[in-house]
């Protein structure tokens, strides 16, 4: 906790974002860190509330009150120290997880949470410019391999905590660059990519080697990038390590199938983004442009904000969002549903930047120009839903027409690669995850023998954190296959 009387005497301070007409023109970060003394602020209004909610609500169980109280006493050092010690990559929570730990926090119930989120980057970000963020190697290795198929976040947890261990740890990733969707799939604006680079470097100097443009397993499908030039055999990599980590991400997108789907200016959202942050990187140029177009995102998502904000940024003539379900509530029933996750309205920075709304609209057809815009995409036939008992249904004689020139399909990921999964061989559920129980004897390992499976590629599309966690968890599992016992966290 902090000051025990301070959640009655302090506000919430936010973080401060710079002007709209400023940020627009790059693609840097543009949130503001807490200054010291409102940190320390922050800090105070942590509860003695008995229970702390904020840690079950933080999938990877963040000591939340211990740091809060640490920030507020002044003692950052002891507050990395407590944050490090559940959570691998605090730098990337603290500026894109939705943050959980708030809409649990008990002050949350009839007053504005503690602003965890935002001093969780306070705190990495200090740590990280007074050089206490070192590396860990083991004291002594252990002469076991282990191969860690993908870069992202679980797959880093994952690979860090082996290496802590004493393990001999190999990262492979098909892009050219470490870090899976959290270097190409959320724009720079939301997540600076030194900070990738920076971690990587520590994660290096723990014993980690980083194989980067290697396909493990088969073709992928369509709409999942890769710079692969080199393809390794699952079965090769079964012979050279004692065990294997699946950690990809869930990246095989949902289409839509309808009339038009095949015209030039439909894309998925992640053939937009991946390119853009590729060009930002000091790449080639995106092919994809939203200058002066008419942009429609279908999916009411955070890769459809970044498609939002993106768009905006290349100076796009329109923004328009469009949701499936319909549009939630501006408040939750807090007597309801605290201190569990909320379905409320939720407007990003992205939103407030320049961005038309709907809900409850079904895209019917793409619909292609004339003449010389044959083949191109002009507009999109839309009706309105009705949604009852959780069922929807079109509402008759609603059928509109919105111009639209160019389309982002941002409606999720419905899968892991699955090529990867089934040349390893590995059982798969009903959605085409590894199969894999996270609790008790044998936990994150799956079908196949000494080939375990983390994170998206395990529970499919989810959170930063999650991943984080699972990674956390499965290293864990693996050194206890590995050794018959593990010292490593859970």
């Amino acid at each position: 906790m902090g000051k025990p009387t301070g959640f009655l005497e302090f506000e919430r301070l936010s973080e401060a974002y710079e002007p709209i007409d400023k940020r627009l023109k790059h693609y840097h970060e543009f949130v503001a860190r807490l200054t010291d003394a409102d940190a320390k602020v922050q800090g105070a209004r942590c509860m003695d509330c008995g229970i702390p909610f904020c840690n079950n609500g933080c999938p990877v169980n963040n000591n939340i009150p211990d740091f809060n109280d640490a920030v507020y006493r002044g003692n950052w050092r002891e507050a990395i120290e407590i944050l490090h010690s559940t959570n691998n990559f605090p730098e990337m929570t603290g500026r894109i997880c939705p943050a959980p730990c708030e809409a649990a926090c008990t002050l949350g119930i009839n007053a504005e949470p503690v602003g965890i989120k935002s001093l969780e980057r306070a705190i990495i970000d200090k740590a990280g410019e007074n050089g206490w963020v070192v590396p860990q190697p083991p004291a002594k290795k252990t002469g076991r391999k282990v191969a860690v198929v993908g870069s992202g976040p679980a797959g880093l947890a994952c690979a860090q905590q082996l290496a802590r261990a004493g393990h001999d740890v190999t990262v492979f990733e098909k892009n050219d660059r470490i870090g899976g969707l959290l270097r190409y799939g959320i724009p720079d604006f939301k997540l600076d990519k030194r900070l990738i680079d920076w971690r990587m470097a520590q994660i290096q100097e723990e014993g980690v080697t980083f194989r980067t443009r290697t396909l493990i397993g088969s073709e992928l499908p369509k709409g999942v990038a890769s710079d692969a030039v080199r393809r390794i055999d699952p079965k090769e990599l079964m012979k050279d390590f004692d065990a294997v980590v699946l950690a990809g991400g869930s990246e095989t997108p949902r289409d839509l199938p309808i009339p038009g789907r095949d015209l030039e200016g439909v894309h998925f959202a992640l053939e937009f983004l991946i390119p853009q942050n590729r060009e930002v990187a000091g790449g080639r140029k995106n092919v994809i442009n939203a200058a002066g177009r008419h942009v429609v995102v279908i999916g009411g998502g955070d890769t459809g904000s970044d498609c939002v904000g993106t768009s905006n940024r290349q100076g796009a003539a329109s923004v328009t969002q469009f949701e499936l379900l319909p549009r939630p509530p501006e408040q939750e029933n807090k007597p309801l549903v605290w201190p569990y996750w909320p379905i409320k309205l939720r407007t990003s920075s992205s939103h407030h930047e320049g961005c038309s709304r709907d809900w409850s609209v079904a895209t019917k057809a793409f619909v292609g120009g004339e003449g010389k815009e044959r083949g191109k995409l002009r507009a999109l036939k839309c009706v309105r839903l009705e949604w009852k008992d959780g069922k929807m249904s079109e509402i008759p004689g609603s059928e509109f027409t919105v111009k639209a020139d160019l389309v982002f399909l941002a409606m999720g990921f419905v899968s892991p690669v699955g090529g990867v999964l089934d040349a390893f061989g590995v059982a798969k559920d009903a959605r085409g995850n590894a199969q894999a129980a996270t609790d008790g004897a044998g936990c994150y390992q799956t079908s196949v023998d000494k080939v375990f499976a983390a994170g998206d590629m395990r529970r499919g599309q989810s959170l930063v954190v999650w991943a984080i966690r699972e990674g956390r968890q499965c290293a864990r599992a693996v050194d206890e296959f590995l050794m018959g016992t593990s010292t490593l966290p859970r």
